[in-house]
């Protein structure tokens, strides 16, 4: 990776270049912009360059979508200034930052996904003025463009202000002028917090937590219910998702012959290719790490006879994830314990799937899956019944461990703000998307249970679209019965 260069390393540190034309030595003048600088070499670099500018761009496909959603965030706060920002880059070590990811508020309401950007929505009339606030393109008269860190020279082309208004449908202005144009103006603003703090400082007297959190939680309530657009994205973060797990199941052996990364490695190369990233960390758990909820180090060995728990989901160029999870015999083949746990689950989701339909209460389908667990280990004698007695007192949860499902979207967990009565003690309606992802796990270290079934972990995971007239999966491409799945990974590796 080329570095900027310091400043002692700068032009004029340097010998001076000798002169073709003659014995002396050619004299270098200090820039005073830039002092490591030759005024010729900044002359030189600000002209020469070619008229790049976009023009007659279409908007992008969310602008519409973007509008609708800023008029219902106007019709909620009437008469408020309100501040939603990008979010900025991440210091991940020394001079290094971590990939960008825009805050999803701002995502939602922009369609754009650019750094530093600030969503700001002023009170006019009955509703708001909404501008957006973007890093023009580079300075190449000042030096910007090549001297500065972020100079395009270095990280790339961005979008001209006149560029973005075209593509967002949003007025555009300088972001290095938005807290000077906040702080001079009279009144108090709501802003969504932890994603600016220069800018939260910018405004702190003007701003006040309780109203902040309530902003922030209304922008998590209006993502409960996609429109069609989202829905769309949804199904092609999915049937990438579907094609990442076929790519695993093709390289097991490969696996084998590795550890766990590469499964890791496998399935993030679909993600980048088809889109734009994993929508979180990837789970590969070979064999007893299958327990672990989240198990993200993905540094253990994969060994035929065990089980593969793949828990992955390809993120959109658009930021909408999938969240997908099948667990896999590495050999192709379920041994006989380890097919009646999967079987279980699979009863349990089943029966979960089928409580997700318009006006039943969200947490109908985590009961139902629960109760099919439960049935399941009094059934192997695991926990002492009756089932009514194990939940009452739910101690199924000790190889249940989590809930059954969460809602989906711009986030792996969308709507993680939203108010108890509006999520897990609301109904659901067409238009929400979830997951439904009952396990059981055995802790390698489980006394309570027979040594056979230690260190064996079980989840099954869809994503299930709220219809009309009942539920769509999202994800059925991909096979979930015991049966099926043995056949569709003969046929891959075959």
């Amino acid at each position: 990776m080329v570095g900027i260069p310091r400043e002692e390393e700068a032009v004029t540190d340097q010998p001076a270049p000798e002169n073709p034309e003659g014995d002396e030595p050619i004299k270098q003048r200090k820039n005073s912009l830039y002092p490591g600088v030759s005024d010729e070499l900044a002359e030189n670099m600000k002209s020469g360059w070619a008229d790049t500018e976009l023009r007659d761009l279409r908007p992008v496909e969310q602008a519409p979508h973007a509008a609708r959603r800023r008029a219902a965030l106007s019709a909620r706060f009437p008469g408020e200034r309100l501040v939603i920002p990008a979010g900025n880059l991440k210091t991940r070590s020394n001079d290094t930052e971590y990939s960008f990811r825009a805050a999803t508020e701002y995502v939602h309401l922009t369609g754009d996904q650019t750094e530093g950007g600030v969503l700001v929505l002023e009170p006019s009339g009955e509703g708001h003025d909404a501008t957006l606030y973007l890093l023009p393109r580079s300075n190449r008269a000042n030096g910007e463009f090549w001297l500065d860190g972020q100079g395009e020279l270095w990280v790339g082309r961005r979008h001209s202000l006149a560029e973005a208004e075209q593509l967002l449908g949003l007025p555009s202005r300088d972001v290095r002028k938005v807290a000077e144009e906040l702080t001079a103006l009279d009144g108090p603003v709501r802003i969504v917090r932890g994603h600016d703090a220069g800018l939260e400082e910018a405004l702190a007297d003007k701003l006040d937590a309780d109203r902040d959190e309530e902003l922030r939680v209304f922008l998590s309530e209006l993502r409960l219910v996609k429109d069609a657009y989202e829905i769309g994205q949804l199904q092609a973060a999915v049937d990438s998702t579907v094609r990442g797990f076929e790519d695993v199941v093709k390289v097991l052996d490969k696996a084998e012959a590795t550890s766990e990364r590469y499964i890791e490695g496998t399935f993030f190369l679909r993600a980048r290719v088809e889109g734009n990233d994993v929508g979180y960390g990837s789970i590969c758990a070979a064999g007893p790490h299958a327990t672990t909820l989240h198990w993200v180090r993905n540094d253990g060995p994969v060994r035929a006879g065990e089980l593969l728990l793949l828990d992955a989901g390809v993120e959109t160029h658009t930021l909408y994830t999938a969240d997908v999870t099948r667990t896999l015999p590495i050999n192709g083949r379920f041994s006989e314990l380890q097919r009646k746990i999967y079987d279980g689950v699979y009863e349990a989701q089943e029966a979960g799937i089928a409580a997700v339909r318009p006006g039943a209460k969200y947490r109908d389908f985590h009961d139902a899956a629960q109760r099919v667990l439960a049935g399941k280990l009094v059934e192997w004698g695991l926990v002492e019944g009756p089932v009514e007695r194990v939940l009452e007192l739910g101690l199924q949860r000790r190889w249940t461990l989590h809930g059954t499902g969460h809602m989906l979207g711009l986030d792996v967990h969308d709507c993680a703000v939203a108010r108890t009565e509006t999520y897990v003690d609301g109904v659901l309606e067409p238009g929400m998307v979830l997951t439904v992802e009952p396990g059981l796990y055995f802790q390698a270290d489980d006394l309570t249970v027979p040594e056979e079934y230690r260190g064996i972990g079980v989840r099954i995971e869809d994503d299930i679209l709220v219809t009309g007239d009942g539920n769509r999966n999202l994800s059925a491409a991909l096979p979930r019965a015991a049966d099926e799945v043995e056949s569709w990974m003969a046929r891959l590796k075959g």
